[in-house]
């Protein structure tokens, strides 16, 4: 991988949200790691909140983001344990209408070099709705800073090659025939 400095950068409007019953804006340190880091790559915090760990609650808010025009990249943290109340997984993978098995794959291997195979307990996720990339991360600022800085920051830079998730935003809904990623 490497940057193209003959390509300019393209800011994106990034949507955080944080899975927990237990954070608020003020002591989230895994969504305050994620606004951080996008910002200072660039891009724009479109929007930022923090919802109970509850299916309906969590789908709520990512079909809400899915259906703003002004949101082309949400990314989650938490609930992607094993415990009874993760189930981030749960309420955002059926929304998918393409899923990104090597997001997974991709984490898995930065996280196995780091904390080895405490690894295999995370879900981290990814996919393609709306025209809207998504990620789901754990729920751990160290894993917020691993995935955006091991894979997030460089696909999601158009200067990134030899290819990135922006250079295809265009074709993202060709098959809805609304243009979401067009406008």
């Amino acid at each position: 991988m490497a940057i193209d400095d003959t390509r300019t950068f393209v800011p994106l409007n990034i949507a955080v949200l944080t899975v927990s019953d237990t954070r608020s804006l003020d002591d989230d340190k895994s969504g305050a790691t994620l606004q951080e880091r996008l910002t200072a790559a660039g891009h724009r915090l479109a929007a930022r909140d923090i919802v109970p760990d509850d299916v309906a609650g969590i789908r709520g808010k990512v079909q809400g983001w899915i259906a703003d025009p002004g949101v082309d990249v949400i990314i989650t943290t938490g609930g992607t344990g094993f415990t009874g109340r993760d189930v981030t997984p749960e309420a955002v993978e059926p929304l998918f209408e393409k899923r990104m098995d090597g997001f997974s794959i991709a984490f898995h291997m930065l996280s196995h070099a780091k904390i080895g195979a405490s690894t295999i307990q995370s879900r981290a996720t990814a996919g393609v709705a709306g025209a809207t990339y998504i990620f789901c991360l754990p729920g751990s600022p160290g894993a917020c800073r691993d995935g955006w800085d091991g894979i997030l920051a460089a696909q999601l830079d158009y200067r990134t090659r030899p290819c990135n998730f922006v250079e295809i935003m265009p074709r993202l809904d060709e098959h809805l025939k609304r243009g979401k990623a067009k406008g």
